[in-house]
């Protein structure tokens, strides 16, 4: 959420660089100071009668004691005024703030400089490439194909348990998805995150905090009774793990890392782009998360993008990694890198991560501060994430790109792991 100081401080400035997110923010923008204006105005009414209800009060005593008895009472019947009209200032106060709070959400964190413009994903731009595309023979199979053909991941199984986007894994196909799920975290440890195991639902201010709420309702799966949301992304609770906290300058880097399923409901995804492991439901993915001060959280977003490369390049897969642009950015983010790998099979490339910095735009909503050693006033942090990695489309490349006439082969750091070299 973006702060009313920087609204003020740089109207022009925010409406101009929003629109690189094709987002037109001038009437929310001026909409947004006038309801301020009028809650500043209201408080400063609110503060003016509670002074004046403390000072009446304090003379009325004494009134009475120098027997003054009509002006005791002038000033108990002020006193009965300003304590209603206190009430009313008190009620329209929280409503201005309401209305604020609801009108602040509505506009997207700004995208850094660096943000190329654009409406989708056509635009985006491509800054690193690397790995060899395997040359397959013709008889080559898709990954649901060999899914099949290996018993490594049941998909009509999946949709009979519960529906379509919910595989069943077995066998080695099982144990491959624990190997990933095990390397993946080992690496994330072995480079300073500190492991976490989160829960896998969180309430609305969690939600909220991270700017899934009110954003992305549609996309999370809700369960009513307790009104509790399935996590779209281990994001959510690991980074709400510091909402409402302030930290010391001292306490950065903070580095986590956790493994979970995430739940993703996909509304209106179908056809052949979401066939196999390409799109689901469920699925697990391990997520790195980092808090950083305000001066090199840039440089931590590098960090990550180099981590994160690491391990697509442990893993022999052809890659490419993106700079979106402007218009496929999420709504919170202010710049981010998507990592697509080449699945040789489909012949096409699949995303399987995106790293980004969301600058103090999740730390306002989260109210996460952090002091400068010896100073009592506090800052916003800034928060970045990343999928280290997203597990389906890897697999899916694995399991495409890996394929001989013997069988599938497994990358060699994983063998440790699966504890067979051979599919």
């Amino acid at each position: 959420m973006l702060t009313i100081k920087l609204l003020r401080d740089q109207k022009d400035e925010v409406i101009n660089r929003l629109k690189i997110k094709n987002f037109n923010a001038t009437s929310l923008v001026e909409e947004i100071i006038l309801v301020d204006d009028e809650r500043k105005e209201t408080q400063n009414k609110l503060d003016a009668c509670l002074a004046e209800s403390n000072i009446l009060a304090k003379q009325i005593g004494q009134l009475f004691k120098e027997g003054k008895q009509a002006e005791a009472n002038d000033a108990k019947q002020r006193t009965a005024i300003l304590k209603v009209e206190s009430k009313d200032f008190g009620t329209r106060l929280s409503d201005l703030e309401t209305k604020l709070s609801n009108l602040l959400v509505q506009l997207p964190n700004i995208p850094a400089e660096v943000v190329p413009a654009g409406k989708g994903a056509d635009d985006n731009i491509e800054v690193k490439k690397g790995g060899v595309i395997p040359e397959l023979s013709p008889e080559k199979l898709a990954h649901w194909d060999l899914a099949k053909k290996y018993d490594l991941i049941d998909f009509e199984l999946g949709n009979k348990i519960t529906g379509a986007g919910f595989p069943v894994y077995k066998g080695k196909g099982a144990k491959l998805q624990r190997a990933l799920i095990s390397y993946f975290l080992d690496q994330a440890v072995d480079n300073g995150y500190h492991e976490v195991i989160p829960p896998l639902m969180v309430n609305e201010a969690s939600g909220f905090g991270t700017g899934q709420l009110p954003d992305k309702e549609g996309q999370m799966y809700h369960v009513g009774v307790d009104n509790f949301y399935l996590i779209p992304t281990a994001e959510v609770p690991v980074t709400n793990i510091f909402r409402d906290e302030i930290l010391n300058s001292e306490d950065f880097p903070v580095k986590r890392v956790a493994y979970t399923p995430c739940f993703r409901r996909e509304a209106g995804s179908y056809g052949k782009d979401v066939r196999g492991l390409n799109r689901l439901h469920q699925f697990d993915k391990v997520e790195i998360v980092q808090l950083r001060h305000p001066s090199d959280s840039y440089q931590a977003l590098d960090e990550m993008v180099s981590y994160v490369e690491s391990l697509v390049v442990s893993l022999g897969l052809p890659y490419r990694i993106l700079r979106l642009c402007g218009g496929d950015m999420s709504f919170t983010s202010a710049l981010t890198y998507d990592f697509e790998v080449y699945s040789a099979a489909q012949e096409k490339w699949l995303e399987v991560s995106s790293v980004s910095n969301f600058v103090d735009y999740q730390a306002n909503r989260l109210k996460l501060r952090f002091k400068e050693k010896g100073e009592k006033k506090t800052q916003l942090a800034h928060t970045l994430n990343g999928s280290a990695l997203a597990l389906p489309r890897i697999v899916a490349a694995l399991l495409e790109n890996y394929q001989t006439a013997e069988g599938i082969m497994i990358p060699e750091v994983l063998v440790p792991y699966t504890k067979f070299e051979m599919i």
